[in-house]
C-alpha cells in the first residue's frame, strides 16, 4: 500500500503536492477511553478522568485542528511569517493530543505490579532493578517545574531505555528523539481535584494502574 503522499498511475508513482494531502486529511478526533471514567478508582477518581479526557484532551484536539487549518491557509498563500507564528500552537496542541493518546493506553484498571519478559529484563539492565527505575521516574516526575510530563523512552540509536522530563505538552519523540513507552502526566489537572497540591501522593498512586502490557507492547514494537 502506498503512503498517502504518493499516487500510482500508468507512468508509475508520482508525488502529490503536499497541499493536496493537507486538504484531504481528516480532522483529528478525541480517542475513546478503553475503560470507564470511574474504572481507575480509587487511584484516579472519575471526576478527574472525565474532565481530563472530555475537556482538556478535547481542547487540545480542537485547537490542533484550528491551527492546522490556519497553517494550511498560510501554506497556500506562501505566508512564511504566519507559518512560523503558528509553530507554538501546533507544538503545544499537537503535543497535548499525542501525549494524552499515549497516556490513556498506559493506564488500566487491571494495571499495577511489575512488567514481565523483555521489558523487565531491559529495565534491570538499564536501571539495575525495577525498584530503582520506579524511584528514578517518580523523582523526575515530581521534579518537573510547573506543568509537564515524566517519561520512560527508548533510545533507538543506543538500544537503551532512558528517563526524561518534558515541559508543558512538548512531545517526547519530537523534542528528544526518544520513542515514548510510558508517560506520566504531572499537570495539576491530572490530579489536583483528588490530591490537591501533593504531587508525590498522586505519583505514588498512579503506579497501581500502570498498564505494563501496553508499555511492553510499545517496547517490542519500537525495537523492530
Amino acid at each position: 500500500v502506498l503512503p498517502s503522499f504518493f499516487s500510482s498511475s500508468r507512468s508509475g508513482v508520482k508525488l502529490i503536492a503536499p497541499l493536496g494531502c493537507l486538504a484531504s486529511r481528516q480532522k483529528h478526533t478525541l480517542p475513546d477511553l478503553p475503560y470507564d471514567y470511574g474504572a481507575l478508582e480509587p487511584h484516579i477518581n472519575a471526576e478527574i478522568m472525565q474532565l481530563h479526557h472530555s475537556k482538556h484532551h478535547a481542547t487540545y484536539v480542537n485547537n490542533l485542528n484550528v491551527a492546522e487549518e490556519k497553517y494550511k491557509e498560510a501554506l497556500s498563500k506562501g505566508d512564511v511569517t504566519a507559518q512560523v507564528s503558528l509553530q507554538p500552537a501546533l507544538k503545544f496542541n499537537g503535543g497535548g493530543h499525542i501525549n494524552h493518546t499515549i497516556f490513556w493506553t498506559n493506564l488500566s484498571p487491571n494495571g499495577g505490579g511489575e512488567p514481565k519478559g523483555e521489558l523487565m529484563e531491559a529495565i534491570k539492565r538499564d536501571f539495575g532493578s525495577f525498584a530503582n527505575f520506579k524511584e528514578k521516574l517518580t523523582a523526575v516526575s515530581v521534579g518537573v517545574q510547573g506543568s509537564g510530563w515524566g517519561w520512560l523512552g527508548y533510545n533507538k540509536e543506543h538500544g537503551r531505555l532512558q528517563i526524561a522530563a518534558c515541559a508543558n505538552q512538548d512531545p517526547l519523540q519530537g523534542t528528544t528523539g526518544l520513542i515514548p513507552l510510558l508517560g506520566i502526566d504531572v499537570w495539576e489537572h491530572a490530579y489536583y481535584l483528588q490530591y490537591k497540591n501533593v504531587r508525590p501522593d498522586y505519583l505514588k498512586a498512579i503506579w497501581n494502574v500502570i498498564n505494563w502490557e501496553n508499555v511492553s507492547s510499545r517496547y517490542t514494537a519500537c525495537k523492530k
